[in-house]
C-alpha cells in the first residue's frame, strides 16, 4: 500500500501542502476555520501521518526536551519529572529522561546526546553544574532551564522553590513544640555550597535555630539523600547516648529513613523524637506516623519550566528579563512532629 504523503492531504482537501503544513503545525500562518475543518477531516480519511524526523529535519528541532535528574528512584525527581512530562503533553512535546546518578561526566553524556537529537530545549536538575557541562550548552546554543537546582557555575533561567524560607518553617515549628534543640540531616561532603537545595534548607534550618539563640555546632549531620543511606546514619545516630529530640531532614527520603530507624529502636515518633521532611513526596502522608514536611507547587513549576524552555526569547540575547522563578514553600503538618 502507498504511502499517503502531504500532496494527498492537499488534493482531498481542495488547498495547498502549506497549508496542510500551517494546520500540521499549528502555524506560523493562520488557516481559516472552515479550511483547517477540510484539512482535518483528509488527514483522518487517508490515515496521514506526518513524518517528524523530516520535519526536524527541515526545522532543526524535534518535538522532544530533554530532561536530565540526578536519579529518577528518589520520589521527589520521579514526581518532578511525571510533572514536566505531563506539562510537555499540554504543549505537544514528549520528554527524555537521563539519570546523571550525581555524576558530572554522565550529565555531559546525556546533554550531548540530547542536544545532537535537536531538542527542542533542555530541563536540568543538576547537582553541581561543572564547566565542561556549561560548555557543551554554550557551543550549541541550548534553550536551558535549570529546574529545582541553580548551580553556581551556569548562569541560566531557573525555576526554584524558596528552600531556605522552607527549612526555616519546619526548624521553627519543631521548635515550637518544645523541643530543645533540632538536629538536621543535610547533605554529603560533596554536596555544593551554592545552588544546591539540600545547602539552602541546612541554611534555613540554621537561621531558626539562631533566631531561638541555639547554637548549631555538633547538631549537623551529613547523610546521603536516599532513605536507605540515610537510614543507616539514623541507626547511629539514635542509638547513642546524645539522642536528639527532633530531627529536621533535608529531605523527606531521609526522613523516612529515620522513621524506619525509630521504629527499629523501639522509638515512639514523636513521643520520643519529632521528625520533619522537606520535599512533600506522595509518600510522606502514608508513613507512620504521617510525615510532617515542606511542599513546593511541583505542576506550576512544571509548566513555567517548559513554557520557558519553548520560549525563543531564550535564545535572543538581553531578552532574559526574568532569570529566577522563585516558588513558595509551606509547611504540611501531619503527625510525626508531634502535632494531633
Amino acid at each position: 500500500m502507498a504511502k499517503v504523503t502531504r500532496d494527498d492531504v492537499a488534493r482531498l482537501a481542495g488547498t495547498s501542502t502549506a497549508v496542510v503544513s500551517y494546520v500540521i503545525n499549528n502555524g506560523p500562518r493562520p488557516v481559516a476555520p472552515a479550511t483547517r475543518e477540510r484539512v482535518q477531516a483528509a488527514i483522518k480519511e487517508l490515515g496521514y501521518r506526518p513524518d517528524r524526523v523530516a520535519q526536524a529535519m527541515a526545522s532543526r528541532r524535534t518535538d522532544l526536551i530533554g530532561m536530565i535528574v540526578p536519579d529518577a528512584r528518589q520520589p521527589f525527581f520521579a514526581e518532578m519529572a511525571h510533572a514536566v512530562e505531563q506539562a510537555a503533553s499540554e504543549r505537544g512535546k514528549m520528554v527524555l529522561v537521563g539519570n546523571s546518578d550525581y555524576v558530572g561526566d554522565r550529565e555531559v553524556h546525556y546533554l550531548r546526546a540530547f542536544l545532537g537529537m535537536r531538542v527542542s530545549g533542555l530541563i536540568l536538575v543538576s547537582h553541581g553544574f561543572n564547566d565542561l557541562a556549561a560548555a557543551e550548552i554554550e557551543a550549541w546554543d541550548a534553550r536551558v532551564v535549570l529546574l529545582h537546582e541553580r548551580p553556581e557555575s551556569i548562569d541560566d533561567v531557573a525555576v526554584v522553590t524558596d528552600d531556605v524560607g522552607g527549612a526555616q518553617l519546619a526548624t521553627r515549628h519543631l521548635l515550637e513544640h518544645g523541643n530543645a534543640y533540632v538536629a538536621c540531616l543535610g547533605g554529603t561532603a560533596d554536596t555544593p555550597s551554592v545552588g544546591d537545595p539540600v545547602s539552602d534548607h541546612v541554611e534555613g534550618w540554621r537561621r531558626a535555630m539562631q533566631e531561638a539563640g541555639l547554637p548549631t555546632e555538633g547538631r549537623l549531620f551529613e547523610a546521603p539523600y536516599n532513605r536507605y543511606d540515610a537510614y543507616q546514619v539514623a541507626l547511629g545516630l539514635l542509638a547513642g547516648p546524645d539522642r536528639p529530640p527532633a530531627i529536621f531532614c533535608s529531605t523527606d527520603d531521609q526522613a523516612i529513613g529515620v522513621l524506619r530507624a525509630a521504629r527499629e529502636l523501639r522509638i515512639d515518633v514523636p513521643g520520643g523524637l519529632a521528625v520533619a521532611g522537606f520535599d512533600d513526596v506522595k509518600e510522606a502522608g502514608l508513613t507512620d506516623p504521617p510525615l510532617t514536611t515542606v511542599a513546593s507547587d511541583r505542576s506550576a513549576m512544571a509548566r513555567a519550566a517548559v513554557d520557558l524552555v519553548l520560549d525563543d526569547s531564550l535564545r535572543v540575547a538581553g531578552s532574559r528579563r526574568e532569570r529566577l522563578k522563585l516558588f513558595p514553600s509551606r509547611l504540611v503538618v501531619r503527625q510525626s512532629c508531634g502535632c494531633a
